[in-house]
Parts: structure tokens; C-alpha cells; sequence
């Protein structure tokens, strides 16, 4: 279910206290019982229910009676805590509709400054474990729910943004609170929904920002042709929240299948022979 403008306006400041209370507990329990939130946020059980009951119309919470009654946090709720902080810093001024939807986020068009893309990183609650196995930035043990997951997940992709706007081609990040990383929106279109003039010269230009990234000690680790993005001719690098250094074990690998990828797209689209061993080299000198 996805946020509006509406759902965050029509929050209540209990309702808020609630969210923010079950965000805290959700670090120790997966399903808060009632009584226990109820004595945490210092409301009556009538009013705790009313304002439960409201958010979940809103699809904030969400209520289960196995494997005992209790409470928990959704995304939306999550969503909601996460832009009401970033509204409050003055970072976000309005909230537009969604434009963008990844396997993992939701992206809508917001208003600051000046125009911005607001990600909300979304780690599937149902893959959480494959993804704590094939991200290594997420503990093997102990208690760590999918929200808070999403909320890694959008540090890192702020922390790769920070270190490379200044000599890469991605969106300048502007703040970033929870699961919500804001940025520039890019005015552009996926590669994969373009036909390009001149393909050879497009595919040059995005080898040269995965060469720039590899300079300042980074890679991609997911880079396609559904993360990149076009404005006119030249592409810009989108979707870090994979990325890893250029010192990880691995990283020869990843680097290979990273431009795989690429020149594997370009040469079936577009028929560019571009020898990915060689790509590799090039990047790596």
C-alpha cells in the first residue's frame, strides 16, 4: 500500500507517538501485545485501540493473533515516520505520486528546494533471509526485522551517493532519515525504454562512470540496464544500495558481472562488441 500526502497529513500525534513507540519495540518483539504498548505511549485502551484501528485503515500497522496477539509496524507505517521527519527538517516541503518501482522500493516525486526523488527502500519481509545471506552488511544473528533492514539498505545507498556525486554521473543525495534516501530527481528515462543514436559512444560513457566509481574505492554490485538512467545522451549510475568496495574479496568478480552485464545488453540490443574482459581491465587501470 503505498504513502500519501492525505495519510501523513490526517496523523494524529497520538497515532504518531503509537508509530514511533512500535518502531522502538520492534527491536526486542515481533508482535507487540496491546497492554504493552498501551503502557508505553501512557494512552487509555479505548483511545490506544481508536488510534490503532485508524492506523490500520491507513495500512500502517498491521494486527495478528498468531503466534499471540499483538501489533506490529508495516512499511507504510514506517514510510510515514520516516517522511514526517525529513518534512520536519524542512527537507521535504511536499509529497507527489509515485513514478518508480524496483524489487526493493517504491519511488515518488517529492518537493524541496527544488524538485527530488524520494526512494523508500522496501527489503521484502518474506526474502529478508536471502537477503541478509547475499548482503553482507546485515548481521547473521541476532533480532533484525525487515524495516530495519530497509533502513541499512538506505544508509549505504546514501553513503555511496555522498562519496561519489562529486566525480560520478548519480543523483546528488540530499538527506536521508529510516528508509528514505531524498535526492535529485533525475529527469531521464530507464536505458532498457530508449533506442539510443549512438549506442557504441553510450556504452563507452557508462564504462567511464563505473571506471570513476572504481577510483573512489567503489562498486556497483547490481549494475544492469534497469539502473541507468538517460538524460539526452549521457547515463547516470542509479540503485547503490549493493555496492561494495573495491577491496571486498570479491570484488574482481563483481566488477566482471557488473560489466557483463552491461556490454552483454548493449551487444544484444544494439549488436556493440565490446569484449567484457577487456572492459575489465580498462576499469580496473
Amino acid at each position: 500500500m503505498g504513502i500519501s500526502a492525505e495519510d501523513i497529513r490526517q496523523l494524529h500525534r497520538y497515532e504518531i507517538r503509537i508509530l514511533s513507540a512500535l518502531e522502538r519495540m520492534m527491536r526486542s518483539h515481533q508482535w507487540v501485545p496491546l497492554d504493552l504498548l498501551r503502557k508505553v505511549v501512557g494512552l487509555s485502551e479505548s483511545e490506544t485501540f481508536y488510534r490503532l484501528s485508524h492506523l490500520m485503515e491507513m495500512g500502517m500497522v498491521r494486527y495478528d493473533a498468531v503466534p499471540y496477539e499483538g501489533y506490529t509496524l508495516v512499511f507504510g507505517g514506517y514510510d510515514a515516520l520516516a517522511l514526517l521527519a525529513l518534512t520536519r527538517k524542512g527537507t521535504v516541503k511536499a509529497l507527489g505520486c509515485q513514478f518508480g518501482e524496483g524489487k526493493e522500493s517504491v519511488v515518488y516525486e517529492g518537493l524541496g528546494l527544488g524538485q527530488l526523488a524520494l526512494k523508500f527502500h522496501r527489503v521484502g519481509q518474506r526474502s529478508f533471509q536471502a537477503v541478509r545471506v547475499s548482503r553482507e552488511y546485515l548481521p547473521d544473528e541476532g533480532h533484525c526485522p525487515w524495516i530495519f533492514a530497509s533502513r541499512l539498505s538506505a544508509e549505504r545507498e546514501f553513503a555511496a551517493l555522498t562519496r561519489l556525486h562529486a566525480s560520478v554521473p548519480v543523483p546528488l543525495p540530499v538527506d536521508q532519515n529510516r528508509n528514505l534516501v531524498a535526492m535529485e530527481f533525475i529527469p531521464g528515462v530507464n536505458l532498457n525504454r530508449v533506442r539510443l543514436s549512438d549506442p557504441e559512444a553510450v556504452l563507452g560513457k557508462v564504462l567511464g562512470a563505473v571506471r570513476l566509481a572504481y577510483i573512489e574505492g567503489i562498486i556497483h554490485a547490481d549494475l544492469s540496464e534497469f539502473n541507468v538512467m538517460m538524460v539526452g545522451d549521457d547515463p547516470v549510475l542509479i540503485d547503490w544500495p549493493q555496492w561494495i568496495g573495491t577491496d571486498h574479496p570479491n570484488a574482481d568478480e563483481i566488477l566482471m558481472r557488473d560489466i557483463g552485464n552491461i556490454t552483454r545488453y548493449f551487444q544484444r540490443k544494439y549488436h556493440v562488441q565490446q569484449d567484457p574482459s577487456e572492459a575489465w581491465g580498462q576499469v580496473r587501470a
